[in-house]
């Protein structure tokens, strides 16, 4: 069953539709320093002030544990909504309260209004099924309709996602049409060659998606922390690099499935290596499997990928007609060891077919490279969830807005 679109609620003019977006934006001192998941929500905002709704746009920011707290504040992000929408925003003091009663009663078709942070309300990530309901009733009342459009949230069963959609006529915006759109192409009809790159710190957190993309894919590259459990299954030496020893086994039956479907792995053959975790740490490039013959010998911690080794993966990146790829190549913050990560970025502009970013630190860390959204195929704005859609699992999220 396909998602249930804006077109299914009919008639939007001079209705209030509350839009549910994922605005969870970094902040430094109150001001928004990458603004890519409000550029995100701009096409389906815009779509329903030109059909003339009364737009009431709910998001989170931050964990901020159930209560108010001034550093979560959405008022920068409505200032930098306003700015890209070139016209005003009305910012609620509260989500549910007297202030949001008034800026929804103000509001006049086709404007918008942002509410302030859902998870200052404990109903909305509450565990307890009632809790969210009530707090879901309390925010159905703004509402004749609502606009599910926060991909990063749709595998949380929390209220503004589920339960609100199940309260009032509900449907998925253009962003969550596109997310599914594309990560059903990664998981049910990739163009082949196909192509997924992981990297990140843990292989834990991959687990899933490896399981589940072995049967589909033709290889898979391995970068970032996580390339050190691969290299100690292989009997390697890591030095102090990260390790998850108990994930070993796990990753040794991968590699053994992988030869098994005829699926090619391609882990690193060289390694930057830097004596400490610092940005300004003496750093040299070794061989994949002479890790501790470097800097601080056993003790030295791998931080990025070698030249040769980006090199291979940029050019299998680059002859490949799908690609999906998740977790940077090394500690891309530090410019020392951000080159694995950029060659990959560059490759991944030059796919000729589809190639998507999935989300999370990829995201951040090609826009803090350099590199526009623009340039992609697709940005994914929701790590985690596109981590679970690729892993075969049900996100509550989508199921409520007809997904099956």
């Amino acid at each position: 069953m396909a998602l249930r679109t804006i077109e299914s609620l009919g008639e939007l003019a001079g209705k209030r539709v509350i839009v549910r977006c994922d605005l969870n934006v970094p902040l430094k001192d109150g001001v928004v320093t990458d603004d890519g998941r409000i550029r995100a929500s701009l096409p389906t905002i815009n779509a329903l002030v030109h059909r003339g709704a009364k737009v009431i746009v709910v998001s989170h920011l931050g964990r901020p544990d159930g209560a108010p707290d001034a550093k979560y504040r959405l008022g920068p992000v409505a200032q930098r909504l306003s700015e890209l929408l070139g016209a005003p925003v009305a910012v609620a003091a509260d989500t549910v309260g007297d202030g949001a009663e008034r800026a929804v009663a103000q509001l006049d078709n086709g404007a918008v209004a942002v509410l302030e942070n859902l998870r200052f309300n404990p109903g909305e990530t509450s565990k307890d099924t009632e809790e969210r309901r009530a707090f879901a009733e309390s925010l159905a009342r703004f509402g004749d309709a609502m606009v599910s459009d926060g991909f990063g949230v749709v595998h949380r069963k929390q209220a503004s996602v589920f339960e609100l959609a199940e309260l009032l006529p509900s449907a998925a915006g253009s962003l969550i049409s596109t997310e599914t759109d594309v990560l059903d192409r990664l998981t049910e009809r990739p163009e082949r060659p196909y192509t997924v790159v992981l990297g990140g710190s843990k292989v834990s957190d991959k687990l899933g998606v490896i399981a589940h993309l072995l049967p589909r894919v033709d290889r898979l590259l391995i970068g970032g922390g996580m390339l050190f459990t691969f290299l100690k299954a292989q009997g390697h030496a890591v030095g102090g690099s990260l390790l998850e020893e108990d994930q070993l086994e796990t990753v040794r039956g991968y590699l053994a499935e992988a030869k098994e479907r005829g699926v090619e792995i391609v882990l690193p053959t060289d390694v930057v290596v830097a004596e400490r975790f610092a940005a300004d740490a003496d750093h040299a490039v070794l061989a994949a499997d002479a890790i501790e013959t470097g800097p601080a010998g056993a003790s030295g911690i791998g931080l990025d990928i070698g030249p040769e080794t980006a090199a291979r993966f940029a050019e299998l990146v680059a002859s490949s007609t799908t690609v999906f790829w998740n977790g940077p190549m090394g500690v891309f913050e530090f410019p020392a060891f951000a080159n694995g990560t950029r060659a990959v970025a560059e490759a991944l502009t030059r796919v000729p077919g589809l190639g998507v970013v999935g989300g999370g630190d990829s995201a951040a860390a090609v826009r803090a490279l350099g590199f526009t959204d623009e340039q992609f195929g697709h940005v994914s704005t929701g790590g985690g969830a596109s981590l679970e859609f690729l892993e075969g699992k049900k996100l509550p999220g989508l199921e409520v807005l007809g997904w099956a």
